[in-house]
């Protein structure tokens, strides 16, 4: 009942899950993500360790191919399962287990990995992967957005989806973006207006804020001279 795209920015090394589905809050349990660890989506019978399972091993420099046969072995489950890997190096895997929702399948390259189940068919996919590949030298998250534009416009889910989610990490422990539409009739058209709005309002106050390197923070910093938090953003 989902598709989704787990995906690695060669160009800056954001790591994000862009997905749509046909049950309401697909970002709450499909989509993780950590900074120079890597990204995962688990769908279909969804187990969210897969999730916090595969970031850790990702975390401690295991492979994504590697991870995801980690993961496998000892998941009772995985004959029900969907997942998505990309590790902070690029590599990726997937797996779709034989009794996920038909039609179900996945799509893997270098720096991505493509799934979905109860789909209309595997072209919902191809055209997901094309979009992702046209939209190169974009930020992640709007090319993650534009390859859930191109899937869905195939037909997507045979249900029709009804929530959709953009989750991006750049180099910080709390995510760069957290796009999410929980339940709306147009998921799609919502979540591209939520991205335009972040775009515009959250994200560069995001890239403003406390860092690891940074405690102080610029928004802090321009507050302490008098200036509007963010006003010269």
């Amino acid at each position: 009942m989902t598709f989704s795209l787990v995906a690695r920015c060669k160009a800056t090394g954001q790591l994000g899950v862009g997905a749509m589905t046909g049950m309401v809050g697909v970002g709450k349990l499909v989509a993780h993500a950590r900074p120079r660890a890597g990204a995962v989506a688990t769908q279909a019978m969804i187990n969210p360790y897969l999730g916090f399972d595969g970031l850790a091993l990702m975390a401690e420099g295991v492979a994504a191919p590697d991870t995801l046969n980690r993961l496998l072995e000892r998941d009772p489950g995985r004959a029900y399962r969907q997942c998505g890997l990309v590790d902070a190096e690029g590599d990726s895997a997937a797996w779709t287990g034989p009794e996920a929702p038909s039609w179900a399948g996945h799509r893997t390259g270098r720096g991505y990995s493509a799934q979905g189940n109860r789909l209309v068919g595997p072209e919902t996919l191809d055209t997901l992967v094309e979009a992702f590949h046209a939209a190169e030298g974009r930020e992640l998250a709007e090319r993650l957005l534009l390859a859930l534009e191109a899937g869905a416009s195939t037909g997507g889910d045979r249900h029709g989806e009804v929530s959709g989610a953009i989750y991006v990490v750049d180099t910080e422990q709390y995510p760069l973006w957290d796009a999410r539409v929980d339940h709306a009739d147009e998921p799609v058209a919502e979540l591209r207006a939520l991205y335009q709005r972040f775009a515009e309002e959250l994200v560069p106050v995001v890239r403003r804020l406390s860092t690891r390197q940074d405690p102080l923070g610029q928004a802090t910093r321009d507050l302490m001279r008098g200036e509007e938090p963010g006003a010269s953003q």
